[in-house]
């Protein structure tokens, strides 16, 4: 894939179908690629439309060193992990308003691990990140299997397939190429 320039473009932002939500992706590490970032938007935009939501999701697509200085920072969390959510909103009724930062080495190594493209394993965490916003959260065993199963959802309705658990039916392989 192209590296992405120097000075970026505007990145692609995609309105939701009826639901006037937007999604924004910036490559941060220049190498994930225009056209990879313009199918994470194509795809974030239709696996998160049957929720309905209206605002503006904000995704940094970073690497390591960038993502464990912001899981110190925010987390106070030694180390690199997969996504991090901020819902920058003052009331949970409110349009989102969400920043995602996405770890792009983490999901290149989640994506080895689950056999798609690291893009897909990217709209994963972008899908995981808008769920906490709408109030999932995946912090025991029961809560973590329901979110993950609505992931996997919208994920085959978006006709990416599911992506978190690798033994349900997968509509289309990889990422881009889908």
């Amino acid at each position: 894939m192209d590296d992405a320039p120097a000075s970026q473009p505007e990145p692609p932002r995609s309105p939701g179908p009826c639901s006037g939500l937007g999604v924004d992706v910036v490559d941060a590490t220049g190498r994930f690629g225009a056209e990879r970032v313009a199918w994470l938007v194509d795809r974030a935009v239709r696996a998160l439309a049957p929720l309905g939501l209206a605002g503006e999701v904000r995704v940094r697509v970073v690497d390591d060193a960038e993502m464990a200085e912001a899981h110190a920072r925010w987390a106070g969390v030694e180390g690199t992990t997969d996504v991090l959510t901020f819902d920058l909103r003052d009331d949970p009724g409110d349009p989102l308003d969400t920043d995602v930062l996405a770890c792009l080495d983490e999901a290149e190594r989640q994506a080895v691990e689950r056999g798609h493209a690291p893009e897909r394993e990217l709209l994963l965490y972008v899908v995981h990140a808008v769920l906490h916003c709408c109030g999932h959260d995946d912090h025991d065993e029961a809560r973590a299997a329901r979110m993950h199963a609505l992931e996997d959802d919208l994920l085959e309705r978006a006709g990416v397939g599911a992506t978190f658990d690798a033994s349900r039916p997968r509509a289309a392989k990889g990422g881009v190429r889908a």
